[in-house]
């Protein structure tokens, strides 16, 4: 690693190396996973010689709700969380591809699953990323056997760790049997999401996505998808969607803050379309690769740079 980049964390109230940024084996969230948490991106521009974050205030915006709908005691601000990033950023040095991955955690040391009355820390760390899955390839797929949890079980709409527990037992299955990704079903048979993403359909030309009804967390970049797309004349509708309607779809694409946006070539071994990556899909992606280097002014306001 370059010597001008040090490697830092956010821990207890301020930036530390990361080898000091270490919690009590006894720590309430370890045990639990009473935890909420985000995955942020920075994308490095050489030509500018900046990084910059993307839709920041969005992500943090969605952190604070998540606080609130699991009862963490949590008083900061998005303004404040996107100060103390960007100082982290700054203070590390990094001129290259990143992933911010800041954490709420119940912080006491003492027995007893409950988010009430439990005090939190909060937690930043910075890795350097590229792709997390291939956006190049297409990815194959399979649907789950395992069901995405329904919002009477573990709240959908807060992004809590103990219910990844689901997406990794989705993931894990999906490898195993030699897939890239898995597709989750809601509780009542719908199409949710994949194991750590939205997903999007293309039928005759239309793009169609599930609602949040059908369990699935509302992505930043889900958000941001569906705004590219209706800037770009394509009509959007989030509805449900069966597991059927996946063989037959013209083309499949997952988005999320880790997979960006990734085309999907085949769904429990049904090819997709033609097996190529579709004209939609590629039309959003490359929009999308080139706004979060700043390199399309009509979404500026979704990048805060860095230096």
């Amino acid at each position: 690693m370059p010597e001008s980049i040090k490697k830092l964390s956010y821990f207890e109230g301020k930036i530390v190396p990361e080898s000091e940024a270490n919690i009590n084996i006894k720590t309430h969230a370890l045990q639990y996973g009473t935890t909420v948490f985000g995955g942020i991106r920075g994308y490095y521009d050489a030509s500018s010689d900046n990084l910059y974050v993307f839709r920041i205030l969005d992500h943090y915006k969605r952190l604070v709700n998540s606080t609130k709908i699991m009862q963490l005691q949590f008083t900061k601000t998005p303004e404040e969380l996107r100060d103390i990033t960007l100082d982290l950023l700054k203070q590390s040095g990094y001129r290259r591809n990143v992933y911010l991955r800041p954490f709420i955690y119940t912080s006491a040391l003492q027995l007893s699953p409950r988010f009430h009355d439990v005090p939190t820390e909060l937690a930043i760390y910075v890795l350097e990323l590229d792709d997390y899955l291939d956006t190049k390839r297409g990815l194959t797929t399979m649907v789950s056997s395992w069901r995405r949890f329904d919002d009477t079980v573990i709240p959908t709409l807060s992004k809590v760790s103990g219910g990844y527990v689901n997406s990794a037992l989705a993931k894990s299955e999906a490898v195993q049997n030699g897939y890239d990704e898995a597709i989750f079903l809601d509780g009542r048979g719908f199409v949710s999401e994949g194991s750590a993403e939205n997903i999007f359909l293309v039928r005759d030309g239309k793009i169609i996505t599930p609602s949040i009804s059908s369990s699935l967390l509302e992505g930043i970049t889900r958000r941001s998808v569906l705004q590219l797309a209706k800037d770009s004349g394509f009509e959007v509708i989030e509805r449900e969607i069966t597991r059927s309607e996946l063989y037959i779809a013209d083309e499949i694409f997952f988005s999320g803050t880790g997979v960006q946006i990734a085309w999907v070539s085949e769904v429990d071994k049904r090819k997709i379309g033609n097996g190529e990556m579709g004209p939609i899909t590629k039309k959003l992606q490359s929009t999308f690769f080139d706004l979060v280097v700043g390199k399309n002014q009509n979404y500026k306001h979704w990048l805060t740079p860095v230096y």
